[in-house]
């Protein structure tokens, strides 16, 4: 997916390709304000169950057809596992327990493993261009997300902060965020075996709510009071979350996903922390270090030279080494 290809698909095509990380990281500072009081696997079920259903019945109004065969199902619930139940049940349960700094480095690592899957599943090319890129995401997102006195602690050459925080990383949930990222990068490399079988909006509707059924489930036995002490704010804040975050960003992601270019997509997933950033900065007043804007540069770079790779592969062609 170079951000010119199936230019007749959409005539605000950018804009388009944009608008889940942006609707993603602006949801993620909407839910901010709403943990502390609501519990994690009812949130992740919030955010897919009426999704789905709103997903569905945009695809009903449209016409689309439904899923008709075994092999449907099949790559739907598949689909539903992976990316519904364990992406957001892992991201539910990791977000209660993570630094959200390290855990949103995480989450956002998962281009690297969709732009290897797709490499080796596909045939994607990622080229030179294409893997400067990847580091200088994961470098960008890192500067974005990781705490300053780390980063100050590696260039003065003192790993002293950086090992004691290291020493309970497994205790305080990034793993979960991690198994969160790996499961969203193979449900991105599921999608076109989903749509070969099954229209992608109605599997991405179909997929949530199944999805999130589970999520309900696990709610209800382990947790209480799961939504007595959110506030109107607090349910306006979910159903923004549930409606542009989840049902307007997946069903946009997932089409896209179906028709395009796997790693050159993914990579705008670098985008999700620089808007939650810039609009944590603006709603909530938080404060943009210098490093975290160095950061979002590198990003902004990294998405450039990752969705331009080609263009840039033949513009800067790499010298040919003879055998002789």
């Amino acid at each position: 997916m170079e951000l010119s290809y199936k230019k007749t698909i959409f005539p605000l095509t950018p804009l388009i390709f944009i608008a889940p990380f942006f609707l993603w990281g602006t949801a993620m500072v909407a839910m901010k304000g709403v943990i502390p009081y609501t519990t994690p696997f009812f949130m992740a079920g919030v955010r897919l169950v009426p999704a789905g259903i709103l997903v569905l019945i945009v695809a009903i109004i449209l016409k689309r057809p439904q899923p008709k065969t075994w092999k449907a199902w099949f790559w739907i619930i598949l689909f539903a596992v992976i990316d519904g139940a364990m992406f957001q049940g892992f991201l539910a349960a990791g977000l209660v327990r993570t630094n959200a700094g390290l855990g949103s480095v995480m989450i956002d690592s998962q281009p690297i493993a969709v732009a290897l899957l797709s490499s080796w599943l596909f045939g994607e090319v990622i080229g030179i261009f294409g893997f400067l890129g990847l580091i200088m995401g994961i470098l960008g997102i890192s500067l974005i997300g990781l705490p300053d006195r780390w980063i100050y602690s590696i260039f003065q050459g003192d790993l002293t902060a950086v090992n004691l925080d290291l020493l309970g990383l497994f205790d305080n949930g990034e793993w979960l965020m991690l198994l969160a990222s790996l499961s969203m990068a193979v449900g991105t490399v599921l999608i076109p075996y989903v749509s070969r079988h099954c229209d992608p909006v109605v599997a991405t509707g179909w997929h949530m709510i199944l999805g999130g059924i589970p999520l309900f489930m696990i709610s209800v036995w382990q947790e209480s009071e799961q939504w007595v002490n959110i506030d109107l704010s607090g349910w306006l804040a979910l159903a923004y979350a549930t409606v542009l975050g989840s049902a307007i960003a997946y069903g946009i992601f997932f089409y896209l996903a179906s028709l395009g270019n796997l790693t050159s997509l993914s990579s705008l997933t670098f985008l999700t922390p620089v808007f939650a950033l810039l609009f944590g900065n603006l709603i909530l007043s938080e404060i943009l270090s210098p490093i975290q804007s160095i950061g979002v540069c590198l990003t902004l770079v990294s998405i450039y030279l990752i969705n331009q790779r080609e263009q840039l592969a033949k513009k800067f062609p790499l010298p040919k080494f003879s055998d002789k």
